[in-house]
């Protein structure tokens, strides 16, 4: 069974229908990285960002901003070497008055950019999000 038959190889959604555990069968299924944050637990952009880094297990300073996250989802990973596709899911990011829709659509964005980036090299990289 191909769960993202109609899901195009470069993108980032809602989670929807979708669930996390299908996900991560379809991404070993497919040979891809599957990278997956909880963020229930957060509050703030950096909090945010911290637990991104923390649950994909970049180095640490890569949690502090948006661009150094960004930097690790491209440049480095491209870097690193041939790479078979990512399937990356968050999960509870949340709605605060310290992680607001900008702030969402900031971090969002990063991913869109990675997502621009590996299209650009012809390697699937699809992001899905749920909000608290």
């Amino acid at each position: 069974m191909n769960l993202l038959k109609t899901v195009p190889p470069n993108l980032v959604q809602s989670i929807r229908a979708f669930r996390a555990t299908d996900l991560q069968l379809e991404a070993a299924r497919l040979g891809q990285h599957f990278l997956y944050a909880y963020c229930a637990d957060t509050t703030t952009r950096q909090q945010v960002s911290s637990a991104i880094a923390q649950a994909f297990h970049f180095p640490r300073q890569f949690g502090k901003n948006v661009d150094l996250l960004r930097q690790c989802l491209t440049v480095l990973a491209h870097k690193a070497g041939p790479q078979s596709g990512f399937l990356v899911v968050l999960e509870q990011l949340p709605n605060t008055p310290k992680f607001d829709k900008e702030a969402r659509e900031t971090l969002l964005d990063v991913f869109r950019d990675a997502a621009d980036f590996w299209a650009d090299k012809k390697v699937a990289f699809r992001v899905f999000y749920s909000f608290q």
